[in-house]
C-alpha cells in the first residue's frame, strides 16, 4: 500500500481540534490553556489526563499515555492507523491522497472483501436449509440470535456448492480461489475447501469477514476445526476471533478473555460474557499480545488444565512479557480436566465464570512456578539455576513498577542480586508541579536543552535557525537531537508539536522530549523566538571556544603547523570581536 505523505498528515492534524476529538469521548474541564479529565486508559480517583490544545497532544502523567488525535482515535476508538487517518480527514472534509498503484490495490482488495462477504451469506443461507446443521447447533444449545450476531452458517457437502454458486465466471473464480475458499487437486482441478461444516466467519477490526473457521458436524469426519489459509486478507497469527463482536458489546472494554475454540467464545457471549476472544488454531503470538493490550488492560488467558494447556499457557506468557507496561496485567486461568469455558458457562453461567476468573493466576505467580517446577529451590544450586532462567526473561520486561517488582522477587526467592548496590531511586511521577520552572537556585539548563524546549512548544521557530547549522559541531548532549529537530520542521513546516513528539514514536528520545514538551515556559510567547537565537548563537560562541581549546592542547602537545597556527590566531580574534 503507498504510504501517506507526511504533508498530508501535519496538515490534518493541523485542521483537527483536539479538543473537540477528545471532548467527544471523555468529560474535559478546563484548567488555565489546557483542560484536564481523568485518563480514559487507565483508572483512576483524581485527573491527571491533560490536552493541549495549542501544542495539539494529549498526555497522561499517570500511565504515561499521550500522542495526537490520531493516537488517540487509535487507542480510544481501537482503530488501525489508516482507519483514524480517514476519520479525521472525514471530519476535516478532506481525501486522503491515493495513488494510482494504491488505488489498485484498494479496488483488488474491495473485490476479496466481496467475495468473502459472499460466501457467509451463502454460508448462512445454506444453514437456514440445512435440518442436520440446525440440529446440530441446537445440540449446542446455540440460539437464533447468536448465531445471528456470529453469522454463522454451514458449507453444505460436495465438493462445489460454493463453486458453483459464486464462481460463475473465471474471474470470480480466481477470487475464489485467492481468497482462501477453494482448494486445488494434484491435477489441477478446484474444488471447494470447506465441505459439510459450521461456520465461523472470522472479522477483521472493521467487521469486514476476511476468513472462515469450519467445525464439522461429526467427530470422525476429518479435523475437528479447518480455518482458511494465509491470504492477502488474513494472518491468523495476527487476528482473533470474537474481537468485533466484543467491540460492538462493550462501550469500554475492560478485560479480554482468551479462549482456544470459536464455540467457547460463542457459548461465552449467549450466556452474558462479552468478552472472549479466541486465536485462530494457534499459540499465542506477540502480534496477538499487542493486540489484545490495545483493547484491554486486562487480559485472562484460558486453557486446559493438562500438560498441553500449561505450554499454551507458557507460550502465551512469552509473547505477552515484553508487552506488559506499567497498568497493563496478565491472568491464567487452568480448567479442570474434561471441561472447557463452553461447558463451565453452561454449567455455571456467567456468574460460575466470572468467580473462576477472580481465582486466576497472576502472571508473576505463574512465571516463578513454572519456572521452578523442576528445581529444588531449598538447595543454592536450584536458586543459582532459577536465577539463571528468569533474568534474560525478565530483561525483556519494559522499565517500570512492574520489571523492579518482579526482579525484586527473585532476589526475595533466590537471593541473587540480594548484596549488590541497590538501584538508583525511581524519578518521582510526574505530576502538574513537574511543569512548573525551575525554582531559584537549581541548576541552569544547557543552552541545547533551552532551544529544543522553545521548538517543542512552537516547532514553527525552527524556520528563524536556517542551515548549515554551525552549533552542529559541538560536542554537548542533545546537539543531535536539536539538529535533527530543526531539519524536521524545515522538511515540514506545518507540523505541530504532537506531531512532531509522533515522529520520535518507539524511540529512547521520545519520553524525554515529552517531558520537555509539558513544561510550562516563562516568559511571552512572543520572546520565545529570540531566545532560541540566543541559545543558537550561545551555542556557535561554545563551539569557536572548543576549538580554541582543541588547538590549544594540540599546542601543548605535539605544536601547530602553519594552518593550525593562522586558524588559532583567527578565532582568537572571532572570539574577541563576538
Amino acid at each position: 500500500m503507498a504510504r501517506i505523505p507526511d504533508a498530508f498528515i501535519d496538515e490534518l492534524l493541523a485542521r483537527t481540534d483536539i479538543v473537540e476529538v477528545v471532548g467527544a469521548r471523555v468529560p474535559l474541564k478546563r484548567q488555565g490553556k489546557e483542560y484536564s479529565a481523568c485518563c480514559p486508559f487507565h483508572d483512576e480517583r483524581s485527573p491527571s489526563f491533560t490536552v493541549s490544545p495549542t501544542k495539539q497532544f494529549y498526555h497522561c502523567f499517570g500511565c504515561g499515555a499521550h500522542g495526537t488525535a490520531l493516537s488517540f482515535l487509535m487507542n480510544y476508538d481501537r482503530l488501525e492507523f489508516l482507519d483514524a487517518v480517514e476519520e479525521l480527514a472525514r471530519r476535516n472534509g478532506m481525501d486522503v491522497p491515493r495513488e494510482t498503484q494504491q488505488r489498485n490495490e484498494n479496488n483488488d482488495t474491495r473485490d476479496l472483501f466481496s467475495a468473502l462477504e459472499a460466501s457467509a451469506r451463502f454460508f448462512q443461507r445454506q444453514l437456514e436449509g440445512s435440518e442436520k446443521a440446525r440440529t446440530y447447533l441446537d445440540g449446542r444449545g446455540v440460539d437464533a440470535e447468536t448465531r445471528s450476531q456470529f453469522l454463522i452458517g454451514y458449507a453444505p457437502d460436495g465438493f462445489s456448492a460454493l463453486k458453483d454458486a459464486l464462481g460463475t465466471d473465471e474471474r470470480r473464480l480466481k477470487l475464489l480461489d485467492r481468497a482462501g475458499m477453494l482448494s486445488k487437486n494434484d491435477r489441477g482441478h478446484t474444488y471447494d475447501k470447506f465441505r459439510d461444516r459450521v461456520m465461523f466467519p472470522i472479522h477483521d477490526r472493521r467487521g469486514r469477514v476476511i476468513a472462515f473457521g469450519g467445525r464439522v458436524l461429526q467427530k470422525d469426519d476429518g479435523p475437528k476445526y479447518l480455518n482458511s489459509p494465509e491470504t492477502a486478507l488474513f494472518h491468523k497469527g495476527r487476528e482473533l476471533y470474537g474481537l468485533w463482536q466484543v467491540r460492538q458489546a462493550n462501550q469500554k472494554i475492560t478485560r479480554l478473555i482468551v479462549v482456544e475454540g470459536y464455540m467457547d467464545v460463542v457459548s461465552l457471549f449467549q450466556f452474558g460474557v462479552k468478552q472472549a476472544v479466541a486465536t485462530l488454531g494457534t499459540a499465542t503470538t506477540p502480534e496477538h499480545a499487542e493486540l489484545l493490550f490495545r483493547n484491554a488492560p486486562d487480559v485472562y488467558f484460558c486453557f486446559d488444565g493438562d500438560a498441553a494447556g500449561q505450554r499454551a499457557g507458557w507460550r502465551a506468557l512469552e509473547s505477552v512479557l515484553p508487552r506488559m507496561k506499567d497498568g497493563r496485567q496478565a491472568y491464567f486461568l487452568f480448567l479442570p480436566d474434561g471441561e472447557d469455558p463452553d461447558t463451565i458457562v453452561r454449567q455455571e453461567g456467567a456468574a460460575g465464570v466470572d468467580a473462576r476468573l477472580q481465582q486466576a493466576t497472576p502472571l508473576s505467580e505463574f512465571f516463578f512456578n513454572e519456572l521452578g517446577k523442576d528445581i529444588k529451590l531449598s538447595t543454592l544450586d536450584g536458586k543459582a539455576r532459577l536465577a539463571e532462567r528468569a533474568k534474560p526473561l525478565l530483561a525483556q520486561i519494559p522499565d517500570g513498577a512492574f520489571a523492579d517488582l518482579m526482579r525484586q522477587r527473585l532476589v526475595e526467592i533466590t537471593g541473587v542480586g540480594a548484596s549488590q548496590a541497590p538501584p538508583p531511586p525511581a524519578p518521582m511521577r510526574a505530576s502538574t508541579s513537574a511543569r512548573r520552572p525551575a525554582a531559584a537556585g537549581h541548576a541552569k539548563p544547557s543552552l541545547v536543552r533551552s532551544a529544543i524546549v522553545r521548538l517543542l512548544h512552537q516547532p514553527a521557530m525552527a524556520l528563524a535557525v536556517e542551515p548549515p547549522y554551525v552549533f552542529a559541531g559541538l560536542r554537548q548532549p542533545g546537539v543531535e537531537l536539536l539538529e535533527e529537530l530543526i531539519d524536521i520542521v524545515h522538511a515540514r513546516p506545518d507540523i505541530t508539536t504532537g506531531a512532531l513528539l509522533e515522529h520520535f514514536a518507539e524511540r529512547e528520545e521520545q519520553a524525554a522530549l515529552q517531558k520537555l514538551a509539558m513544561q510550562d515556559l516563562p516568559g511571552e510567547e512572543a520572546t520565545w523566538r529570540t531566545e532560541l537565537l540566543d541559545a543558537v548563537q550561545q551555542m556557535e560562541k561554545q563551539l569557536l571556544q572548543q576549538r580554541i581549546e582543541g588547538l590549544q592542547a594540540k599546542q601543548r602537545e605535539t605544536g601547530l603547523d602553519e594552518a593550525d597556527k593562522y586558524e588559532l590566531r583567527a578565532l582568537l580574534q572571532a572570539r574577541v570581536t563576538r
